[in-house]
């Protein structure tokens, strides 16, 4: 076999560029250095990325499929991207690649009140596909702290959690059907696509949740809708030590109750916040709950979170409010949404972990992040969802002192191996990408993790769909 030369390798990359541009209808590919760089990386801060030989911004699943093709034909490696709010690298270039952006591709195709079903394209944004199955009283419950902004195949794509997870479950729980373009430029369609039910065959569908486009471009997604929310009831409660919050949290579910959202946030997260927004917080605290019941409970949401707030006093919180006016408890619940911001205004880099152990483990968890971060002299502020485990602690670093982000990647690293010790997870809604690609041997067999690599051999035998994320 013969050694490729740098000029045949520069004909064969402007022969991939002339076809897409030939195969697909114009204002389709797009070569301009900065609209490349202005898609070339994801919100990971660790994880650099490559230079894209060129975007492609399909309209339809037809154009996909075309592009995958040509790709194909060009032994060319694709990078599926959604709205670019992922925080591990897994929509981030690679050098010489194709970027498929689903931007343009931003429609909902339908809403079947009977079925109570929504068809939709990848591209939707999280927080439109809620507003539109609200006005025919539906509620689509998967909501990332990115809702706003990010798309509803990228929420597939890493299996994305979210505060009323608790309750309602990730965006596994809702997806039910898929439309997917595979690396050969084939189309499939997955799962349920007209029915309640459905156990024929094998659940691909399940397969692609979460594959961070390492298998295909996700073109069509059917998601699963629950009658809209009755107005619930809101609570707060500080907790003076770790320990007492953490048997709260526990004995909440052990008697029987299911919030719609319990969030936490410990000491350093409080201290910012006050710092920057002055909403007379208690900064003494070892932590702040936040929980939320909706009016499933036959004597009313109020009823339910008078009951938990009553088991936070015996549990020896410091302080407990509860209200049932949804717009008053919209205003306890903006402590949680100033988190982020409020760290913003440090003036350093943050990088958001996202790992989960089981709820009676979360006081350990969150002691030993406080341990890990007292060693290496580091601010972690930990935030989280505490009804079902998923801690956030934020490392916060000067990104331009290299031993500031050396001191950051030993307590990344130690953190994750800190969950797994606890039996929890690496990651828990954020997906791999490359930023937790190496922990995955850590916490699968080895058995399992080869299992991984046939599976992904089968939807993608020349490794060009995404190589390097997710597994």
């Amino acid at each position: 076999m013969g050694v490729r030369t740098e000029s045949q390798e520069i004909v064969s990359r402007n022969d991939l560029v002339d076809a897409l541009i030939a195969g697909l209808p114009d204002g389709r590919v797009q070569t301009d250095v900065d609209v490349l760089q202005a898609y070339a990386q994801d919100r990971a801060i660790f994880e650099k990325a490559g230079v894209p030989l060129v975007l492609v911004g399909p309209h339809s699943t037809g154009e996909v499929a075309t592009a995958l093709r040509i790709a194909a034909e060009h032994q060319a490696i694709v990078v599926p991207r959604g709205a670019g709010t992922g925080l591990t690298g897994g929509a981030n270039a690679i050098t010489g690649c194709v970027i498929v952006s689903m931007h343009n591709m931003r429609e909902i195709l339908e809403i079947d009140t009977i079925n109570r079903t929504a068809r939709l394209q990848p591209g939707v944004i999280n927080r439109d596909l809620k507003e539109a199955v609200a006005a025919h009283g539906l509620f689509y419950p998967p909501d990332p702290a990115s809702y706003d902004m990010s798309s509803i195949g990228g929420n597939v794509a890493t299996n994305a959690g979210g505060l009323c997870c608790v309750k309602y479950g990730v965006t596994r729980d809702y997806v039910v059907g898929l439309e997917v373009v595979l690396a050969d430029g084939a189309v499939i369609r997955t799962g349920r696509q007209g029915t309640i039910k459905n156990t024929a065959g094998l659940d691909l569908t399940g397969i692609f949740i979460g594959s961070e486009g390492s298998l295909g471009i996700i073109t069509e997604v059917i998601v699963r809708l629950l009658p809209q929310q009755r107005p619930g009831a809101t609570m707060v409660a500080y907790f003076p030590q770790l320990p007492a919050a953490g048997r709260a949290i526990s004995q909440i579910f052990e008697a029987g109750f299911e919030p719609s959202l319990m969030e936490i946030l410990d000491r350093s997260s409080l201290e910012i916040i006050e710092s920057v927004h002055a909403m007379e917080l208690d900064v003494d605290a070892a932590c702040l709950l936040l929980i939320q019941a909706d009016a499933e409970n036959p004597n009313g949401a109020g009823s339910e979170i008078e009951d938990i707030a009553g088991i936070c006093e015996q549990h020896g919180s410091s302080f407990v409010y509860h209200v049932e006016d949804p717009v008053e408890g919209d205003m306890l619940l903006e402590v949680r949404r100033r988190a982020w911001p409020a760290m913003e205004r440090l003036g350093k880099a943050l990088l958001p972990e996202d790992v989960a152990v089981g709820r009676q483990k979360l006081p350990e968890l969150l002691a030993g992040i406080a341990a890990i971060a007292e060693r290496h002299d580091m601010l972690i502020p930990t935030i989280g969802h505490a009804g079902d485990g998923n801690l956030h602690p934020i490392l916060i670093f000067d990104e331009h002192d290299p031993a500031e982000v050396d001191t950051a990647r030993a307590a990344f690293g130690e953190i994750v191996a800190l969950s797994l010790s606890l039996g929890g997870t690496i990651a828990a809604e954020h997906g791999l990408g490359t930023l937790k690609r190496q922990f995955l041997a850590d916490e699968v067999s080895p058995d399992l993790l080869s299992l991984m690599h046939q599976i992904k051999r089968v939807f993608d035998p020349e490794d060009r769909m995404n190589p390097g994320k997710a597994l």
